[in-house]
Parts: C-alpha cells; structure tokens; sequence
C-alpha cells in the first residue's frame, strides 16, 4: 500500500501540479508556453522571426465561432506575422495545422478540455485581448487554423490557408 501511495504521488506531482503551472506560466503568453516550443519543421512550416514578416494578417475571432477573415493565400516562403483579436467573451484560440492533426488534437481537447499544449503554432487569446503568431509556410498546399477549445472547433471555428508556389 506504502507503494502504491508514493506511485500515486509521484503521478500526481508530475502530471496534475505540472499541467496547472504550464497554464499559469502559459498565461504570460496569451495562454501557451513559447520558450520550450519545438522549432521543428512541421508540414504547414516552421516558426517565423517577427523581424522577417513581409505581411501582418489580422485575424478576429468571435464567440459566433468564426475567424474574420476565414481564408487566406500566402506565397511559399513567406513569413506572416498574425495578429488575433479574440472580439467575445470567451476564450479563443488560434492553431495553424492540417485537417487530420487538427481532428486529432481537437478529440483530445474535448477529453481533456484543461489540458496545457505549447507551440509556436498556437496562441489562446483572452476575451478582449490581443496577441500574435509568426510563422513561416515554407512548404506549398493547403492548411488549416482552428480553435481547438472543446466545442468551438466542432461548432465551425476553422479557417484555411493556402500557400500557393
């Protein structure tokens, strides 16, 4: 029983006190953490430099469940520097992806509506506040943002992004 308890409190210290501090120290960042993102390649592109961005797209998000706009077509190779206004009263969220990741990601939100995910390739955004995602798409097609907050992307809070050569 001794072990058991120890296991359960190792579980509990490394999974349940981890996610809340992720969420709070998220917070500084407009809801996800930045300085531990992976800078890996992914097949939407990599993360941007702010200084590189040759465009700046504003995004609004509202709590009807849209993005305003959502679509847009960028060229391979192109930095853009996003900026999201959430415009309701709930909490919002940007990720850039493709339809399959996406889905999965989305399933795993409504599982684990709390859970504390980081990226350069996301961002949730308070009501009422602002913030910014800089990416580069470095690889043609068509790809997908969403807010992944459970319900919100099943309600139709998705947008597309083609990036054309």
């Amino acid at each position: 029983m001794h072990k058991m308890t120890g296991l359960i409190g190792t579980l509990l210290l490394s999974g349940f006190i981890q996610a809340p501090m992720a969420l709070a120290a998220a917070d500084g960042h407009g809801g996800h953490q930045h300085g531990s993102a992976s800078t890996q390649q992914k097949p939407w592109g990599v993360p941007g430099d702010a200084a590189r961005a040759g465009r700046t797209v504003e995004i609004r998000m509202n709590d009807q469940m849209r993005f305003v706009p959502a679509s847009l077509e960028v060229k391979q190779g192109e930095t853009v520097r996003f900026v999201l206004h959430n415009d309701g009263q709930l909490l919002h969220e940007f990720v850039l992806g493709d339809k399959a990741q996406l889905d999965e990601h989305a399933a795993m939100m409504l599982e684990h509506p709390d859970m504390a995910h980081d990226g350069l390739d996301m961002l949730h955004v308070q009501p009422g506040e602002q913030g910014e995602v800089v990416w580069t798409f470095n690889r043609a097609g068509a790809f997908d943002f969403a807010c992944l907050i459970a319900g919100h992307y099943q309600a139709g809070m998705v947008g597309k992004i083609g990036v054309v050569e």
